[in-house]
């Protein structure tokens, strides 16, 4: 496949009570990609319960705001600028324990499909949700 350009504020946005992810890079739309890239947002006291990728990476760069990783041994803080990566297999999650939104771009690989964590799928622009 020849490069492509995607735009975030055309993305596909993922959403539950008290959170949203934009599937920026995902097999829906680079279907020959050997990663998944989606943002996360997160509303204060939003929680993304505990789970787990058996077969994927994932790591999340946290841009904006604090929250409890929700590990399956414990918990710890994470804030922006934090980098976090969870081998596969491992169980994790977070809850937004901060006053504003927690927003971290995920990196998956191989990549997935995360259609599955979440209640329902917009195919609008995710723009009007954005936080900046």
């Amino acid at each position: 496949m020849a490069i492509q350009q995607l735009r975030i504020d055309e993305a596909i946005v993922l959403r539950s009570p008290g959170k949203w992810s934009a599937q920026i890079v995902w097999p829906g739309n680079a279907p020959d990609a050997r990663v998944t890239i989606t943002r996360v947002s997160m509303e204060p006291g939003a929680v993304s319960a505990r789970h787990s990728h058996p077969r994927s990476e994932q790591i999340w760069i946290v841009e904006r705001g604090v929250a409890t990783l929700l590990l399956g041994d414990g918990t710890r803080t994470v804030t922006a600028g934090d980098v976090v990566r969870t081998p596969p297999g491992d169980t994790h999650g977070a809850e937004n324990t901060g006053h504003e939104p927690f927003v971290y771009l995920a990196v998956t690989c191989p990549p997935e499909d995360m259609s599955g964590f979440y209640a329902q799928r917009d195919d609008g622009p995710a723009q009007e949700k954005r936080h900046e």
